[in-house]
């Protein structure tokens, strides 16, 4: 973002308090951390249940804060400190909507393509995959780790340069509407969808229900010019496409299929699909140009649909073959996404403890299975949330699947959790490797006390089971 305040202003609509001294400067960057803003940085004070940011105003501009913008007027000592500094002051009606306000302005400025990418599962993932294999061809420009609320969406658009030929937006979702509601500035020109899975199934009800709200960046796309490209594998593949009303809108369909079963209708496929000894997926990528052999960055089978989503996307929009495979050979995980850390005495601690859903929690513990273990595979596994009346047949399916898994010790951790303990043991995993426990202090001593080297221990659990804490205990 490069814009002077005048611009802001008119799209903020504010009320001025304290003037700029150069309504002409030059504003580029965004922040409502006060410890985040640099020098020339708009600081917007969100009002939170915690914190207020208005409190916060004075931090902001000592660090060089260039504009303000503020829903409430603020004490003497912050206007004085503004004026010292020529710094303006704009009140707002809401400063969380001005953020939106601002990025939707921000997009008019924008001169190359944006891109929506949402799904059940492997958003974070094909994000960076789609980035990294862009960038071996163009400038592009993503969201940062999983920003993709209604603030993180809106920041993406705004650290974008005006001139950076693709921008990769991904976008969360916690019901129905809420992706219209964010495609409505962010106005995508590409929309990619991973999958339809389970996940959000206790805010929405229906696998159909999600399937429709997952669609709805297809349908934010631009009649006749708009391009979606959608998994041909996933068996609610029609309920976007009818949703989207993509036919009749000449929205063009750009098919992926990490499984090789609809290869005529794909535009990038996978064949000959194996592991090597550290889980990682070594496969055959079939293109309009050709086919050519990969090892892909990342650990899991799963990941070679997500690897074909970035490949058909890249193809698209004219990156090469060549470099589409140097781009996912290249890929790197996120930290708390399939981590493989050194841990303690000769252990290897697995921490894909960022986030969990039933589909993501199997495909971890199929990635665990696959690596080379000399010694033992601990399985750590917590509660996963937002399944509601689904809650209880998620957690049990996951333990079925322990139970055909070469798990040599299950650790189940929180009340949810338990189903998947109770699941894997009826379905004949040994009840004296399974153990249950409340807390992860109490796991943790378990681990302590039992692992060896050569062992190795996968934790995997939603975001709020904070298993990323036994990970580093067991490294640090």
């Amino acid at each position: 973002m490069r814009l002077n305040a005048n611009q802001i202003n008119t799209y903020v609509g504010g009320r001025e308090l304290v003037a700029p001294a150069d309504e002409h400067r030059i504003i580029a960057g965004l922040a409502w951390d006060s410890r985040e803003v640099q020098e020339g940085f708009v600081y917007v004070a969100l009002p939170g249940a915690r914190v207020d940011g208005h409190d916060f105003v004075c931090q902001a501009l000592q660090s060089g804060a260039g504009l303000v913008l503020v829903s409430h007027e603020l004490a003497q000592d912050a206007y004085d400190l503004a004026r010292e500094k020529g710094t303006g002051v704009f009140q707002v009606a809401d400063t969380y909507a001005a953020v939106t306000d601002l990025a939707r302005g921000w997009r008019g400025h924008l001169t190359g393509r944006v891109i929506a990418l949402t799904g059940s599962v492997g958003k974070t993932t094909t994000k960076n995959l789609v980035r990294d294999v862009l960038s071996t061809t163009y400038s592009v420009w993503a969201t940062k780790a999983n920003q993709n609320n209604e603030l993180g969406v809106p920041k993406t658009l705004l650290d974008a340069d005006e001139d950076t030929q693709f921008v990769i937006v991904e976008m969360g979702m916690r019901g129905k509407g809420q992706l219209a509601s964010l495609c409505e500035f962010v106005k995508p020109n590409l929309a990619l969808v991973t999958n339809c899975g389970e996940c959000h199934i206790e805010l929405l009800g229906s696998h159909e229900a999600i399937a429709q709200a997952k669609a709805e960046p297809v349908a934010a796309l631009a009649d006749g010019t708009g391009v979606a490209v959608l998994n041909l594998d996933d068996e609610r593949l029609d309920i976007v496409k009818d949703f989207a009303r993509v036919a009749e809108r000449g929205i063009k369909v750009v098919g992926f299929d990490g499984a090789g079963l609809h290869q005529e209708q794909a535009q990038a496929w996978a064949s000959e699909i194996s592991l090597d000894a550290q889980g990682r997926p070594h496969f055959v990528l079939h293109l309009p140009d050709g086919a050519r052999e990969l090892t892909l960055g990342l650990r899991g089978a799963h990941n070679v649909s997500n690897a074909c989503a970035a490949a058909a996307l890249a193809y698209e929009v004219g990156v090469p073959g060549d470099a589409i495979v140097r781009g996912l050979e290249g890929a790197k995980p996120e930290g708390g996404r399939q981590e493989v850390l050194a841990g303690k005495n000769g252990v290897t601690v697995i921490n894909d403890a960022y986030n969990a859903n039933p589909d993501s929690m199997k495909a971890a513990l199929s990635m665990f299975c696959a690596m080379e273990v000399s010694g033992r595979r601990f399985a750590v596994l917590g509660d996963m949330g937002e399944l509601g009346d689904f809650a209880k047949a998620g957690h049990e399916g996951v333990g079925a699947f322990v139970a055909t898994q070469p798990i040599d010790r299950l650790l189940c951790i929180g009340e949810l959790a338990r189903d998947i303990a109770d699941a894997a043991i009826k379905e004949g995993y040994p009840a004296s490797r399974v153990s249950c426990f409340a807390t992860r202090r109490e796991a943790l001593d378990l681990l302590e006390s039992e692992l060896t080297s050569g062992d190795a221990v996968l934790c995997k659990a939603s975001h709020s089971m904070q298993l990323d804490k036994i990970a580093k205990e067991l490294t640090d």
